[in-house]
């Protein structure tokens, strides 16, 4: 019999997949959980359910250091922010991907399997990596079945699989946000009510005094808070307490999925917007502004690679070599003041500013001014002909 390792959260969906690579495959099932941060009962469910539903053999791998430095590092140097906000899920699929292949080639395994519906994101970042790294097949049993929900509810029953708890709202937690859709928020004009979040406090609960941090960064990459230096999941876990305490992090966007529909999505990002924010200032003192026009059209394209599961693309490869070059000098330090559900940076600073206190002042004369004639009466000179043009013409 050939064996599937089936990338399992040990919810309806992947539950059903259990049953279903059994009875209509014919296929020896391992279980695996990749730990990219999620709640901890949502690490340890799998493994009971696995043991529950037939005593599965199963892997729990934690990549949560990998995926801080190997992946939410570099998309903090590159700003990844799609469609307004700082990608979390999609960011965490590659690496989810990447380590259920090494468990499936550990295991000798024939294929790899995932409970991804034919409607979302996440069918296409889990085969993406696969395909471009492993000649294993792909097994999608709700997809290939086109299977409902309540097909599939009505299965579980069946083969006494555990039915799902009255969650309201189907969410994806990882180091990096909280992902938050279904139920009453489908409908885009409810208000998503204060029971979907857990990281953010309302803005009327939030402390009344602001609050001043100071963010330090070396290579582009945020290393210390208030001075103190930390590792990265220390400081991502900390970076999320501070922003979220003060409301801070929130998203409410209808999202353009991969195969085109739009889907209302709510997020929980306390961290990354604190951080991003910080560093694009950082940015600003460093950069020259032609870098800083590049570094927007680089910020875009990626995002889109990531959000598109195109990880592996080399064009995702190309552009991590172009901002690592440039962020060398993204180092020093942020200051921003966090308050009510805002934030604003109040200082900058850094050993590759690009900023002169003294040319910039208007009591200097090292700037020539009288030299500035020349340049400022041939600035728009394209625009002055196109101007004699248009009047000839009337």
């Amino acid at each position: 019999m050939d064996k599937v390792v089936l990338a399992f959260s040990g919810g309806l969906d992947t539950s059903v997949c259990i049953k279903l690579l059994e009875e209509r495959y014919n296929m020896e099932v391992i279980t695996a959980c990749v730990d990219v941060g999620q709640p901890r009962d949502e690490i340890e469910r799998p493994a009971m359910v696995a043991e529950k539903l037939g005593n599965y053999k199963h892997y729990t791998v934690d990549a949560r250091r990998e995926f801080a430095e190997d992946y939410i590092f570099p998309a903090i140097k590159a700003n990844a922010v799609y469609e307004g906000y700082p990608l979390s899920t999609a960011l965490a699929r590659p690496l989810i991907a990447k380590k259920i292949v090494e468990v499936a080639e550990k295991e000798g395994a024939s294929a790899i399997a995932h409970g991804c519906t034919g409607k979302g994101n996440d069918q296409f970042r889990f085969e993406a990596v696969i395909r471009s790294t492993t000649d294993l097949d792909v097994i999608a049993p709700i997809r290939d079945l086109n299977l409902t929900r309540t097909e599939e509810m009505e299965y579980a029953r069946s083969c006494g699989i555990p039915l799902p708890s009255d969650k309201l709202y189907s969410i994806d937690e990882n180091l990096w946000g909280r992902a938050i859709e279904g139920d009453i928020l489908e409908d885009p004009m409810v208000e998503p009510p204060e029971d979907a979040f857990e990281w953010t406090k309302p803005i009327h609960e939030t402390p009344e005094d602001p609050e001043v941090i100071e963010i330090g960064f070396r290579g582009g990459v945020p290393v210390s808070l208030n001075g103190e230096e930390m590792e990265p999941l220390e400081l991502i876990g900390l970076a999320n307490e501070v922003a979220g305490k003060h409301g801070i992090g929130r998203v409410d966007i209808m999202e353009d999925r991969i195969i085109g529909m739009k889907s209302r999505e709510v997020y929980e990002t306390p961290a990354a917007f604190l951080l991003l924010e910080a560093h694009r200032s950082l940015e600003q003192l460093t950069l020259t502004r032609s870098e800083l026009r590049f570094a927007d059209m680089i910020s875009s394209t990626y995002a889109e690679l990531v959000y598109s599961g195109l990880w592996h693309d080399p064009l995702r490869e190309d552009l991590d070599m172009a901002v690592n070059h440039m962020q060398r000098r993204v180092t020093g330090t942020v200051r921003v003041k966090l308050h009510r559900g805002s934030m604003r940076v109040t200082g900058r600073e850094s050993p590759y500013s690009l900023y002169s206190e003294e040319i910039v002042s208007f009591e200097d004369k090292t700037l020539d001014q009288r030299e500035m004639t020349g340049m400022v009466k041939n600035y728009a000179l394209q625009a002055a002909i196109y101007s004699r043009v248009c009047r000839k013409e009337n």
